[in-house]
């Protein structure tokens, strides 16, 4: 035989032994791997254990003939190539077995050269199967591609619409705290002056966030671990949020205790996510009907498995209904001047971290966001 096709298992099945002894010899010598049973029973228990790729059967055997040890493999395994053996007085048989999905079939004797062609017939069906199935398995991961793309095209669509009036209204801000300053500049006037550039100050920084708020949405990237001093971290989180303060009158207080001298995390993107929950503590104490009488608690904590972050503030509070929806995208309590980015952001943040995040809230009562994350030993690969 001259079978240039690549090598595979054969299952041989035929109750004479002098044709499984000369047709193993052929098909080994082509270097395929072969595997021999006298009867469909035995041939069955074969296949079960090996799952060859193409069985060549003798139609007529005691015990389990080839018909039914054809549907039986058909049955179980339905891409499994059956070539079937058969005499010339059996045409009869031979026609049913294609009846039953037998890929081809040769007569007794066997001519080597038919058995040669019936196998380049059979592994090309195999060649050609796999060639569908890997372009049906590429045609659906395009789809996939093309629904996530759409989806993602629709979500950004919702996110300029969504952010737009918030950057209309940054952009305003910005140009009277620029009016301000060149205000002050003309007439030499310090209070103005200072006026303006806190003013711009401000701006840019919520700027700066909404910014990159979009950059986290439109890339979401893999954490990087770093093994960092959680005091340090969170000190400098606290002066942060501190010089944020300053001259809204809002007051802060930070709670810190039991802290590890060490802990795991992404230090840029935990920040950026406990500093979500600050602006949105900020937004809730300046629309209370006293935000100078307002407190903002920033607290970590450490439980027996987790590091214990926590937000309070006594602004606005929540209503249940809001509480429901408060980390899904786009949505926003803040009416025009909300993006619906950060608390969805700072959330995907945390269960990256393997972490949970949950509020507690009511309305004139203020809300406290908690984030737990596990503590981990080491940095992760």
């Amino acid at each position: 035989m001259a079978l240039n096709a690549e090598q595979l298992d054969i299952l041989l099945v035929d109750d004479e032994q002098d044709i499984r002894d000369v047709l193993e010899v052929a098909l080994a010598d082509e270097g395929h791997v072969v595997f021999t049973a006298e009867n469909g029973q035995q041939a069955l228990a074969v296949f079960q254990e090996k799952h060859p790729a193409i069985v060549i059967t003798d139609i007529k055997m005691p015990v389990m003939d080839g018909i039914e040890l054809l549907q039986r493999i058909k049955r179980d395994a339905p891409d499994t190539e059956v070539i079937m053996i058969t005499g010339h007085g059996d045409m009869d048989l031979a026609v049913k077995s294609l009846k039953h999905q037998a890929t081809d079939f040769i007569t007794k004797p066997i001519n080597v050269e038919a058995l040669d062609i019936a196998l380049q017939r059979t592994q090309e069906r195999i060649i050609m199967r796999r060639k569908l199935q890997d372009y049906t398995t590429h045609l659906e991961a395009l789809i996939r591609e093309k629904t996530e793309l759409q989806d993602h095209l629709s979500s950004l669509g919702l996110m300029i619409g969504s952010i737009s009036h918030g950057i209309k209204g940054l952009l305003t801000g910005l140009d009277g705290g620029m009016y301000l300053l060149e205000k002050g500049l003309k007439n030499q006037d310090t209070q103005c002056l200072e006026e303006g550039w806190q003013t711009v100050k401000l701006l840019v920084e919520r700027i700066r966030k909404l910014v990159m708020d979009i950059l986290f949405y439109a890339k979401k990237r893999d954490l990087n671990w770093e093994r960092v001093d959680l005091s340090n971290f969170a000190e400098e989180l606290a002066r942060i949020m501190e010089n944020r303060l300053d001259q809204t009158g809002i007051a802060f207080e930070r709670k810190f205790s039991g802290l590890p001298a060490s802990c795991t995390i992404d230090p840029g993107y935990l920040h950026a996510a406990l500093m979500n929950l600050f602006e949105n503590a900020i937004d809730a104490c300046q629309r209370s009907a006293t935000p100078h009488e307002c407190i903002i608690t920033f607290g970590v904590a450490l439980d027996d498995a987790n590091i214990i972050f926590t937000v309070s503030d006594s602004g606005v509070g929540m209503d249940a209904q809001t509480q429901e929806k408060l980390f899904t995208l786009f949505f926003s309590s803040k009416g025009r001047k909300g993006t619906g980015l950060g608390l969805f952001i700072t959330k995907n943040i945390v269960e990256q971290h393997g972490g949970t995040i949950s509020v507690s809230s009511a309305p004139g009562r203020g809300s406290r966001f908690t984030i737990k994350l596990p503590i981990r030993p080491d940095v992760e690969p």
